[in-house]
């Protein structure tokens, strides 16, 4: 029995052990190490199909590609995520033109930014199983390409009904990225590898929202119009859509190797008959992926502590950033006189933020590694955790600074700095405890991932919608402090996980065990304990399949 790891495989063999070639298959470039002097698991009948591996340094296994190549294709991925949270905010820099255009309230307006948010939960519990069937590019063309036209219905419509319909629509098709995109990451990278390719893609959500106040606030000023912000969002996303045909090809190992293997079977003129390992006794259909990705993020929620406290706490970081696109107009534009364009630019501050906590990836990385060695090379959940730490320190300490400096007395440019340690803090946070549920949870990472969007989409549509009438009964210093009380609530779960994961995970049903947590080395791994998107425990073993 081979020791190589699942991924490395032999994949291509004939029934006797000869020499000759296999056939060459279309479409594919034939490996160096396709040799036909092992048996293939099974006898290439329908009833035990010959199972269908990975080559060692297969150059189609998109572990084995290129960093360029994967790079290239990592940052197609952060800018789909950016673009779809940066139409989640554009809307609201010309918040109070539309407003006054279509005589609707403030509390009417702002609904477009919950309705899109929302759609951010709703889209993934669907176009998840379809990634798992149908493959993660086929998904993101698609949504990507139906996503750009819902921008219209700001850009030309005459009233409210029709921008807040396509507003929901535009957030329900423009999420598969959010989860899809972290899904295809892991495809690529290794544990050790992704680090950095991991927080640029967490990092997306929080660049977006910072600048698209900025641009819709300015064009809302000029004579173009607040409109003119949806035909940037219309531009931007079609702009992403093209970028994702030309750039992103097919990266999930499960449905390259089902085409590899129906190229096979058709090679052979149906003689012989080829089956994905990862089809290997279990072919999914998309109704039983359906039924149980609905169901799942769900359960965890109520089963899961690991998941539940770790969707809680990205939930209120993230919907903290969502109630401001509500609290800096009133803080700036209200009681301080901002004009639009400059009320946005009051969002630098956690944009700066933002980028200080992308550049200290590299800082966790070394952190991680040094683990990871001590580990004997296994990967270590809880090291993924020493950022978020600081972060629970600074988050609640930022808002906090945020709120009791937000009255006019106080010069302006005290709330916008306090944005930067907000900016960081919810960076870092995203980040490793995104990481921390990749490695904690392998092959059901992304129910884990799912609970999270979940969550933190139903809180980010929840807190713009109150924040209005908040600050308008509790003044602006008391009202920010209800965010930050809810921060500090949050604080300890870092630590706490950091001290007691390991404990937490040896009860859990689904989390990995310490006796189970994958080598995690340089070289190419184990797929399917990697997979972000894949879930489930029906990915057969290496023993499983020989």
């Amino acid at each position: 029995m081979s020791s190589w790891p699942a991924s490395q495989q032999t994949t291509v063999y004939h029934p006797d052990d000869t020499e000759e070639e296999a056939p060459h298959v279309p479409g594919t470039t034939p490996s160096k190490h396709q040799r036909l002097d092992k048996k293939f698991p099974g006898q290439g009948t329908h009833a035990d199909p010959y199972v269908v591996d990975w080559d060692l340094g297969d150059p189609e296994n998109p572990y084995n590609w290129s960093n360029r190549k994967k790079w290239a294709i990592t940052f197609q991925l952060a800018m789909a995520t950016f673009t779809v949270a940066f139409c989640s905010s554009c809307y609201s820099g010309g918040l109070p033109a539309m407003d006054k255009e279509l005589h609707v309230s403030e509390e009417v307006g702002i609904i477009g930014v919950s309705l899109y948010v929302l759609g951010f939960g709703l889209g993934p519990l669907l176009f998840s199983p379809l990634g798992e069937v149908y493959g993660r590019r086929i998904v993101l063309v698609v949504t990507g390409c139906i996503f750009t036209p819902f921008h219209l219905g700001g850009a030309l419509g005459h009233n409210i009904t029709t921008i807040l319909v396509t507003r929901a629509l535009a957030g329900i098709w423009g999420s598969a990225p959010l989860t899809n995109a972290g899904g295809a990451l892991s495809d690529m990278w290794t544990p050790r590898e992704r680090g950095v390719a991991s927080s640029l893609y967490s990092t997306a959500p929080w660049m977006g929202p910072v600048l698209g106040p900025i641009v819709g606030g300015w064009i809302s000023e000029t004579r173009l119009g607040w409109r003119f912000a949806f035909w940037i969002m219309f531009i931007v996303s079609a702009l992403n859509a093209i970028a994702c045909i030309l750039v992103t090809p097919e990266t999930f190992a499960p449905v390259l190797l089902r085409r590899r293997a129906k190229k096979l079977s058709e090679a052979s003129g149906g003689k012989i008959a080829y089956i994905s390992r990862f089809d290997v006794g279990h072919l999914q259909t998309f109704k039983k992926i359906l039924r149980r990705d609905l169901g799942r993020p769900f359960y965890f929620l109520v089963t899961e502590p690991i998941a539940l406290l770790m969707a809680i706490y990205m939930g209120i970081a993230y919907a903290t950033l969502y109630a401001f696109f509500a609290a800096y107009p009133i803080v700036f534009q209200k009681h301080r006189h901002f004009s639009a364009g400059e009320g946005g630019l009051a969002f630098l501050g956690i944009g700066l933020g933002n980028i200080i906590g992308l550049s200290c990836a590299p800082i966790q990385n070394r952190l991680y590694w040094k683990a990871m060695d001590k580990n004997d090379g296994r990967t270590v959940p809880e090291a993924r955790l020493y950022l978020p730490m600081a972060g629970g320190i600074l988050l609640p300490a930022s808002l906090f600074w945020f709120a009791w400096t937000s009255d006019p007395p106080v010069h302006w440019i005290a709330p916008v700095l306090a944005g930067t340690p907000m900016g960081f803090s919810s960076a870092v946070i995203t980040q490793g405890l995104t990481q921390y549920l990749m490695d904690a949870y392998g092959t059901y990472c992304a129910s884990a991932i799912a609970t999270a969007v979940v969550t933190r989409s139903v809180v980010a549509c929840i807190f713009p919608l109150i924040t209005p009438a908040m600050y308008g009964k509790l003044g602006d210093a008391w009202a920010g402090s209800v965010f930050a009380f809810f921060a500090l609530v949050c604080g300890p779960v870092p630590f706490l996980f950091f001290r007691y994961g390991s404990y937490v995970r040896s009860r859990s049903k689904y989390a990995l065990h310490d006796e189970a947590l994958p080598v995690a080395a340089a070289e190419t791994p184990v797929v399917d304990s990697t997979d972000v998107e894949k879930k489930g425990g029906d990915v057969p073993s290496v023993k499983a399949v020989q």
